[in-house]
């Protein structure tokens, strides 16, 4: 669950308690909750969101196990995610991760959805987990990547080195924005910032318009039917694509998970969405 406090024109959204923060349908809707609070206080659009977690990890990605263990769920807490990032690009004021712990995979992704990311030296690393653990990721993740780290060279080690990347490794690469010697500094930080944000004084509205602008690509890719939901354990499988019937063929040996199969492809080539099918012959 999270909390959600407001301190002056900053609103500190607090992700409770000493797990690993897995983003279920649960947690995703309490978040969006908060930011629901947020959108609809009067003093939204000169404000500043701060978010930050209790314990060890800022978030550890999808809750894998209860997808294992409900299906149903796999393609909701994808859906629930999407919704999130989409409220906070829209979200009429700057927005700051604050991330004092692991941040994996969708967790990674949550704090990449975030206008500044900062981040404890100490002890914590950011990590896009799916190469290690055979998962694909899907399209709206690449997107958010590819506005956010700027260096082909850093988006390489990020997604297929797999890197667990530290805050000074992040700063090298451009991820993180600045570095502390603790969680409660980190979160010193990211106030001070927030302060210095509101002084500002932005028109929050503005300032989400030119976010919006600026993430076009990302919304549009989120918003898109480009995903099929996929989890890869069978490392031989090829994915084929039929160009001539805009379609793609997904050969049996996959089992689905809230982490999306996905196939590179110059969207732009098409004039209509890629139809998806289950390739049924052997």
């Amino acid at each position: 669950m999270c909390t959600l406090e407001k301190r002056g024109q900053l609103f500190l959204l607090k992700l409770t308690g000493d797990g690993e923060h897995r983003l279920n349908p649960t947690l995703l809707d309490s978040i969006t909750s908060a930011i629901t609070q947020i959108r609809s206080d009067p003093s939204s659009s000169q404000s500043v969101l701060i978010t930050t977690s209790d314990g060890k990890f800022f978030s550890n990605g999808y809750d894998l196990a209860l997808a294992d263990s409900d299906p149903s769920l796999r393609p909701v807490m994808d859906s629930k995610l999407r919704s999130l990032v989409a409220d906070l690009i829209s979200l009429p004021m700057p927005t700051i991760a604050a991330v004092t712990g692991h941040a994996s995979a969708a967790g990674f992704v949550l704090a990449m959805s975030h206008d500044y990311v900062l981040m404890r030296g100490d002890r914590g690393f950011l990590y896009m987990s799916e190469l290690d653990i055979e998962l694909v990721i899907p399209p709206w993740f690449a997107a958010m990547i590819r506005m956010k780290i700027g260096s082909p060279a850093a988006r390489r080690d990020v997604m297929l080195k797999a890197e667990k990347v530290t805050a000074e490794r992040g700063l090298e690469m451009g991820i993180v924005d600045s570095s502390y010697g603790s969680a409660a500094e980190t979160v010193e930080g990211a106030v001070k910032l927030g302060e210095e944000l509101v002084r500002r004084g932005v028109d929050g509205h503005v300032y989400g318009g030119m976010r919006e602008a600026l993430l076009k690509q990302v919304l549009h890719t989120i918003g898109s039917n480009e995903s099929v939901s996929n989890r890869m354990r069978n490392s031989g499988s090829k994915l084929v694509c039929d160009f001539t019937n805009k379609s793609l063929s997904f050969p049996r040996g996959f089992e689905g998970i809230g982490g999306i199969l996905w196939y590179q492809l110059d969207m732009n080539a098409f004039d209509e969405d890629l139809d998806v099918y289950d390739d049924e012959s052997d």
